[in-house]
């Protein structure tokens, strides 16, 4: 259950988020379950989910690289909880944001997440679908 009260993600960091994700071969968003916050998918599988409050990106990262991140920032990553011990990490959205990075961190998750024949497209510089 959400608080209705609670301020949800800013238009801007939708967006950005969006046009990130968006660029991803078959990517679609919806949200997930009874969260109303963007949620990124392949194929149904999620790769990239913002916060409810709008505060913090989670997505999948590459083994190892979820401990290195929050070791080397961890006022900027977190392991989050639900999906922290399966590699995912937490990336707070609510201080400076290198928006860079943050589709560093997505294109990396859509790899681990899609099928083959899509990662190879987005090699291949294929436009979303």
């Amino acid at each position: 259950m959400t608080d209705a009260s609670a301020p949800g993600p800013s238009p801007e960091v939708v967006a950005a988020l969006r046009r990130i994700c968006l660029a991803l071969p078959e990517v679609v968003e919806r949200q997930f379950g009874g969260h109303t916050a963007p949620a990124f998918r392949v194929r149904d599988k999620l790769f990239c989910t913002l916060r409810e409050d709008g505060t913090a990106l989670t997505c999948k990262a590459g083994p190892g690289e979820q401990a290195l991140l929050v070791a080397a920032d961890p006022g900027r990553f977190f392991v989050p909880p639900y999906v922290g011990h399966k590699g995912w990490v937490g990336v707070r959205l609510d201080r400076p944001v290198d928006w860079d990075e943050i589709a560093e961190l997505a294109e990396e998750s859509y790899r681990l997440i899609a099928p083959r024949a899509l990662v190879a497209r987005l090699d291949a510089g294929a436009p979303p679908d």
